[in-house]
């Protein structure tokens, strides 16, 4: 392996680090988002964010249990649960889209989804 064939190697590998960090931003960065809550996987609620619902607590009571939600600044977390091992409680705000929080016992799941403004193909499943 020659000199050049290492710099050529090395000039790869850093443009295609560079990529997937400009895409990785974009896929996460998205302009306006709002949140899916979704009980046995059917849509009961959908938030967009607002400065108006910043503070307020949301309570979803369905047939197999209680949660309480909190939405805060472009972030939402449950605040309280009726499920014995609080991991949804636990793990705290989610801000970033695609991420979720998800009670098994109740058959809750809380997603923020990005708003696609111009119609693009979204970069995550693209």
């Amino acid at each position: 392996m020659t000199r050049w064939d290492k710099l050529l190697i090395i000039f790869i590998l850093a443009i295609s680090l560079v990529s997937m960090r400009f895409i990785k931003n974009k896929a996460i960065n998205v302009g306006r988002k709002y949140v899916s809550i979704q009980t046995n996987g059917e849509e009961i609620k959908k938030i967009i964010f607002d400065k108006k619902i910043i503070g307020k607590t949301i309570p979803i009571e369905t047939e197999f249990g209680y949660n309480l939600i909190e939405i805060g600044d472009e972030r939402i977390r449950v605040i309280e649960a009726d499920c014995p091992d609080q991991i949804d409680v636990k793990q705290g705000y989610i801000s970033k889209t695609n991420e979720m929080i998800v009670c098994l016992p109740n058959r809750l799941v809380i997603e923020i989804i990005g708003l696609e403004e111009d119609g693009e193909v979204d970069y995550i499943t693209y």
